[in-house]
């Protein structure tokens, strides 16, 4: 079937479906990137969101069994893709992506020129925009929301027999960020983002703020978490969408980019050492003004973006990227080690 993806300032381009046929609205961006698009759409970080693949072949090696997903479900409000392959060839497949796509009831347009659609979000920035079938939408600004509501799990898990104990704030949490702790032999308590950590009346050694969705001024109460672990001295661990409430927390700012940073090609420099790392990104919001204690750890070489920070004394930290990068390269995958040695470094905390 044929249908229409439109901008909010009014730009239509024809499409042809793959996907669930019903209207979805969101916000429309785009992601570089040769792989790894089963993950992508899994990640809770595009919740709301309608997304361009840059790359012009999509569906090619199938989707896999759940296991290598990032979290259970697409969170993607639709799928927008130059080229789709019906039959893909690969050992690990087990469906479609257009049975995926449907079973989920998430649309997948093919658009011909989506080089020309990528370029008008760059000059442009990331809009509002709908894929439109027999019966219209309006337009939804997913970014009014408080979008971590959406992706989080409501219950509090326990994993892993190591001998330090870790609260991982699940803000829309991807599946390897929890899978590179627990091959840390830590043990891991996952919390949802508005959870009362002190509640536990559990040793616990360190925080990791996960990965989600939306504007991190959102997530008032994870802020106020965070602000009394920062009292309290506890080593904490940001990524993501954890670096700006990281930020918020100690007095910092955030802010929207104009079209963001999506992709496994994102090139990050290590302040320190100047040393330049290729990170996985998937995020609309940057830190504006780093909070006093703190200083630039990396840096966008593309925008000069920030792309984390540390602190000066006590061991706080965080990164814009995803060190757990999957997909994408493992280049910066150490930085899980230098979080659990800071932790091996300060006196052991009960709260």
């Amino acid at each position: 079937m044929q249908s229409k993806l439109i901008l909010k300032d009014g730009s239509t381009f024809i499409g042809r479906s793959f996907g669930y046929e019903e209207s979805k609205a969101g916000e429309l961006v785009f992601a570089t990137g040769m792989v790894g698009y089963p993950e992508s759409l899994t990640d809770p970080s595009y919740e709301g969101q309608i997304l361009v693949m840059t790359y012009p072949i999509i569906g090619n090696y199938g989707v896999p069994e759940k296991f290598f997903w990032e979290s259970s479900r697409i969170h993607v409000a639709g799928l927008i893709v130059n080229q789709y392959i019906d039959t893909p060839s690969h050992f690990l497949s087990r469906k479609t992506l257009s049975t995926w796509l449907k079973k989920e009831k998430v649309p997948g347009l093919m658009v011909e020129d989506t080089r020309y659609l990528t370029q008008l979000l760059r000059d442009k920035g990331s809009q509002l925009a709908k894929i439109v079938f027999k019966k219209d939408v309006a337009f939804d600004d997913p970014n009014k929301r408080n979008l971590v509501t959406q992706a989080v799990t409501l219950r509090v898990t326990r994993l892993g027999k190591g001998s330090k104990t870790i609260v991982l704030i699940d803000c829309g949490v991807k599946e390897n960020i929890r899978r590179s702790l627990l091959q840390r032999n830590v043990r891991l308590i996952t919390v949802p983002w508005d959870f009362d950590i002190f509640s536990l009346n559990e040793k616990i050694d360190g925080v990791v703020i996960s990965n989600g969705p939306g504007d991190p001024k959102m997530t008032g109460v994870t802020i106020e978490t965070t602000k009394k672990i920062l009292a309290k001295k506890i080593p904490l661990l940001g990524i993501c969408l954890g670096n700006q409430i990281l930020a918020l927390a100690a007095g910092g700012d955030t802010y929207k980019l104009k079209f963001g940073h999506r992709g496994q090609n994102q090139p990050c420099i290590e302040q320190n050492t100047k040393r330049c790392y290729i990170t996985t990104q998937n995020h609309g919001f940057a830190i504006g003004k780093i909070p006093k204690g703190f200083k630039p750890w990396f840096v966008n070489a593309n925008d000069k973006t920030n792309e984390g920070i540390i602190h000066e004394k006590y061991p706080f930290m965080s990164v814009q990227f995803h060190p757990e990068a999957v997909p994408g390269p493992v280049d910066t995958e150490w930085i899980f080690d230098k979080f659990l040695d800071q932790i091996s470094k300060v006196k052991k905390l009960i709260i």
